[in-house]
Formats: structure tokens, C-alpha cells, sequence
């Protein structure tokens, strides 16, 4: 049997499969499997799966639509291994991620590990990568070492043994911030998980600034409904967003009827600017970085302002909100 485990969820991304499974050709060790469940997709895996039989060992499961989470427990159901893996179908896996594993798979229950841009990414692709990581936007409260929070594992790149996924069954039946939630459980049930920073993957996220605003729109909801099920997990910091967003426009209207303050406005954006640069050493991305940076903390901070209205003032959530459009 397979040490390891790697259940890969996709829909509709047949190439990302490919570019995917391709990478894992290539990885220093062969001690895994791999499941790749289809969920509901109409461009279907299933011929770039065979096309790597002869070099993985590897099984394609199609099944209805369900979303990511409960995609992620059919492969669960279907694994061999001890160790389960979760990666996302848009991830690249470096060739040495099972060395950084294989070090310390042993004393622990669960980890994470950090995303990256690749080099073939495009500039969109690498200006997103950087405000999903840095810690002046939401990346900055998404946990872990050098971060404002716990590390909470994410399922772009989650590692989990087996007994201890099947003591919490899995992921539950929600399609937003259904990794954060079992990553709250896992904490919760005393588990130990850690993030090893050496085995990150390659994430290409989302490739327009319009479905990158839909996705931390809802991460800022799920934000909001995950404190109902876990009290006390929503902490002042995850508010940061939102009071920027509140404030930016506060003192965007302040500046029509006081001009000289606009120049206050630029401020940020430059600091996004300079502080992408350095990283990225490329003028375009850390432009196309600067606008992603606003999209994903407006984006972030609305939801969240969105969800606390409708909890504090309609009394309503809606933790299963948006099933049709999940993957758009």
C-alpha cells in the first residue's frame, strides 16, 4: 500500500490536471497515489488520467456535482495510503515536496504548506500569488509562522493522517470556507498541525481580477459564519480588511470636499507598489500587484461587512450560500 495519498478534486480543468500530473512525474519519490476525483465536470480528465497510468499510480472517479469538500471525501473514501494529501488541480508540485514531508510526517497529525509562483505564471497570475501571500493584505491573517494567527492548514496543500480525517469525517457539506472550518476542527480536537515551510506548491489561483474579487468575497462571509460554529475563532485582526475598505472610502469621500487629503489615498497603493517590486523584481507585476492587492481586501472586507450585516441586523447566515457558482 501507498504511504501517501494524493486526492486532487477538478471540474472543468482538464489542462491543469495534466500540467499537474506531469509535475509529479518528476518529484524525488514514489511512495504515493493518486486520486483524482471529477466532480460534475463537462470537460472531462478522464483521457489525460489514462495518459499517465504507465508512469503513476493513479485513479480517476467521476461523480456528481457536490463541491470541492465533499469531492475531497469521495477520494478519501477511495485512498490506500496512511497519509492523505490534498492539493488543488490549478497547483505545481516542486520535485523535492516529499523530502520536506518525509521530515516530519512522523511527529505530527496534520500540516500545511506555503504557495508560490512559478516562473511560467503568468503576470496576473503572479500579482494574485503576491496578495495572497503577503502579510499587508488577508495573507497577513492566514496563519502561521511570521503571520497574525495560528496556522490553519488550507486544502490548496493539506497533508492529514488518515485516522485522524476519519475521527473528524471529513470535510463538511458547505462549499465556502469548508477548508477553514476542518482546519478548526482539527485544532479544536487537539490535533497537532504545523506548517512546513519547505513543502510549498506551485498555486496559480484565479486568472482574472473578476472571479479573484467573487472568491475573497466569499472567504469574507465564510469568515463571518465559521464564528458560529467555532465561537471565539473570529479574532479583531480578521476585521482589518473590512476597516480599511470602511475607511479608504470614508476618506475617498472626505478628499471630494477636501482635496489636498487625497493625496493620503495613494499611499497604500504605493506601498503595495514598492513592496511588490522588491519581491518580484518586475514593474508590470507589481502594478497588475497593486490592483490585486485592492481587489482582494475590498473583496475580502464587503463579504465580511456583507455577512456581519445580515447576521447582526436580519439575524440571517447562510453558510451554503452560492452552491450553483462555486467553481465560476
Amino acid at each position: 500500500m501507498p504511504k501517501y495519498s494524493l486526492i486532487i478534486p477538478v471540474y472543468n480543468r482538464p489542462q491543469e490536471i495534466d500540467e499537474l500530473l506531469s509535475s509529479l512525474t518528476e518529484v524525488s519519490f514514489n511512495d504515493f497515489e493518486v486520486v483524482i476525483v471529477e466532480d460534475g465536470s463537462t470537460l472531462s480528465s478522464d483521457l489525460i488520467c489514462k495518459g499517465y497510468r504507465n508512469k503513476l499510480n493513479i485513479t480517476y472517479h467521476y461523480q456528481k456535482n457536490t463541491g470541492p469538500g465533499l469531492a475531497r471525501n469521495t477520494g478519501a473514501s477511495l485512498a490506500k495510503g496512511d497519509v492523505f494529501i490534498f492539493f488543488d488541480s490549478d497547483c505545481l508540485i516542486p520535485s523535492d515536496y516529499f523530502e520536506a514531508v518525509e521530515q516530519q510526517i512522523d511527529k505530527i497529525d496534520c500540516f500545511g504548506g506555503p504557495d508560490m509562483a512559478h516562473q511560467s505564471f503568468s503576470p496576473i497570475q503572479k500579482a494574485i500569488s503576491y496578495s495572497m501571500t503577503s502579510t499587508l493584505t488577508t495573507g497577513g491573517i492566514r496563519g502561521g509562522k511570521k503571520k497574525l494567527d495560528k496556522f490553519y492548514p488550507r486544502s490548496f496543500n493539506m497533508g492529514i493522517k488518515r485516522n485522524v480525517f476519519e475521527a473528524l469525517k471529513g470535510f463538511r457539506d458547505i462549499r465556502f470556507g469548508e477548508d477553514l472550518d476542518f482546519s478548526l476542527r482539527i485544532v479544536e480536537g487537539g490535533y497537532k498541525a504545523v506548517l512546513i515551510e519547505d513543502a510549498g506548491v506551485f498555486h496559480k489561483r484565479r486568472n482574472n481580477m473578476k472571479s479573484f474579487f467573487k472568491q475573497v468575497f466569499n472567504s469574507g462571509i465564510a469568515r463571518i459564519n465559521l464564528n458560529i460554529w467555532h465561537p471565539g475563532s473570529l479574532k479583531l485582526v480578521h476585521a482589518a480588511p473590512s476597516i480599511f475598505t470602511l475607511g479608504y472610502i470614508i476618506w475617498g469621500i472626505i478628499s471630494i470636499f477636501i482635496p489636498q487629503l487625497s493625496i493620503l489615498l495613494l499611499l497604500p497603493l504605493l506601498i503595495f507598489f514598492i513592496d511588490a517590486l522588491v519581491k518580484n523584481k518586475n514593474i508590470k507585476i507589481a502594478s497588475l500587484a497593486v490592483v490585486a492587492s485592492m481587489v482582494q481586501t475590498f473583496g475580502y472586507g464587503t463579504g465580511f461587512i456583507y455577512a456581519l450585516f445580515k447576521l447582526i441586523v436580519l439575524n440571517k447566515t447562510d453558510t451554503g450560500a452560492f452552491n450553483k457558482t462555486f467553481y465560476n
